[in-house]
């Protein structure tokens, strides 16, 4: 009744109007009679308990993963920022990796050297994975440059580089996320993401043979929504050059995870609510047809949340991050979603990393502060942070 007066006689709003909400809510008894004060109004409840493993005050890390006896890898995308290394491992502080004359770009052999790294990957034989986009600041990519490379953790000696031919990383293409099965084939696949807007779809890559060949381009799963906005920090997430309209941001398929049984693999568009699966065997056939590869899609169902980073664990759960509302969501085999963490440091949770030591590993890197998104004015503020939270749950492992 006391709230269906104050509305009713507009007391509310001549308060604030005033700028004397604050002082009349300080001075407002409560039904016990006491002092109602603004440090003890209700506010959002924090989920998990987070732990700051590194900290980044140079460039923006996109990628993080861990290796089997706990050596962490991050890398840092040549987007704008000053990256003397796209790739590194994290020591007392990060340093260039596997070497720092490798990481950089030779413009005569791209196909020699780190053009702009995407994302890393350590698979069951503890062997990490670089994915080159080979395009700086998202323009067109260097002849060889956009590659696979592979580096034997044992040496810190690159053992593989596969350059993706002009048919497979076409002119638009932006390589993002990778996971590997290496049952398969002598030496395993690998299975990438190619989120670009004009051609999204899966890439895949038989690592002892070095051949390619894409799957489900500009399939419905793979594409954007075209209806896709997204409310980051409480607003509309938008490309929002100085001087221009804003527009909004279609990113084709990006999150990737494979299942604990190896049979699918999940995935979803960034700028999208929805979540897939195809199967692994129709994509690792290359004389499949498309359509006998699309028949296997499975719509997995709205997830609730963006995201852009998705992993899985040996129990069959799926992680799924919400850069629209600063939370990682655990989902079960049964398909039922939990919040493992909820919390306001979490400003865009990118790339997830399930460890041996039972933690989930992710960085936040603020990639919606980014002047392209905010009238040309670079909103971040450093540093950028590597969390990890307790999951009780090892990576999955196939090999």
């Amino acid at each position: 009744m006391v709230q269906s007066l104050i509305v009713a006689t507009g007391i509310l709003a001549a308060i604030a109007m005033a700028g004397n909400l604050v002082d009349a809510a300080e001075k407002a008894p409560n039904p016990k009679g006491q002092a109602v004060t603004a440090k003890n109004l209700p506010t959002q409840r924090i989920v998990g308990n987070i732990e700051p493993v590194a900290v980044f005050n140079g460039p923006m890390p996109t990628g993080v993963t861990v290796s089997q006896d706990g050596r962490i890898f991050v890398n840092f995308p040549r987007w704008g920022d000053k990256v003397d290394y796209t790739v590194a491992e994290l020591e007392c502080q990060t340093v260039a990796y596997p070497t720092a004359e490798f990481n950089k770009p030779n413009k005569e052999r791209p196909y020699e050297s780190l053009i702009s790294v995407q994302s890393v990957v350590v698979d069951a034989k503890n062997r990490l994975w670089i994915l080159d986009t080979g395009r700086i600041e998202f323009g067109p990519p260097a002849s060889g440059g956009p590659k696979l490379v592979g580096v034997d953790l044992s040496t810190n000696q690159v053992f593989k580089i596969i350059v993706f031919p002009p048919e497979v990383a076409l002119p638009a293409t932006y390589l993002n996320d990778m996971r590997f099965d290496l049952r398969r084939g002598s030496d395993g696949m690998a299975f990438i993401t190619d989120s670009s807007s004009e051609n999204p779809g899966i890439i895949v890559v038989d690592l002892a043979t070095g051949q390619s060949w894409r799957r489900l381009t500009n399939h419905e799963s793979t594409r954007p929504d075209p209806d896709f906005v997204s409310l980051v920090e409480g607003r509309p997430w938008m490309f929002r050059p100085a001087n221009r309209k804003p527009s909004p941001v279609m990113v084709g398929a990006d999150g990737i995870a494979i299942s604990n049984d190896g049979k699918r693999l999940f995935y979803c568009p960034l700028s999208g609510w929805s979540l897939y699966s195809v199967s692994t065997d129709a994509l690792a056939n290359s004389s499949l047809t498309e359509d006998k590869v699309a028949k296997t899609v499975k719509k997995e169902g709205d997830k609730g949340v963006a995201s852009d980073g998705l992993e899985s664990d040996a129990k069959g759960n799926l992680y799924v991050t919400s850069f629209d509302q600063g939370a990682i969501l655990r989902r079960s085999p049964a398909k039922s979603y939990e919040t493992l963490v909820y919390d306001p440091r979490v400003l865009w949770p990118d790339t997830l990393s399930v460890a041996k030591d039972g933690h989930l590993y992710f960085i936040v890197n603020q990639l919606h502060r980014q002047a392209r998104f905010n009238g040309g004015k670079d909103l971040r503020e450093k540093p950028y942070v590597l969390y990890r939270v307790k999951i009780d749950a090892k990576p999955v492992m196939l090999k």
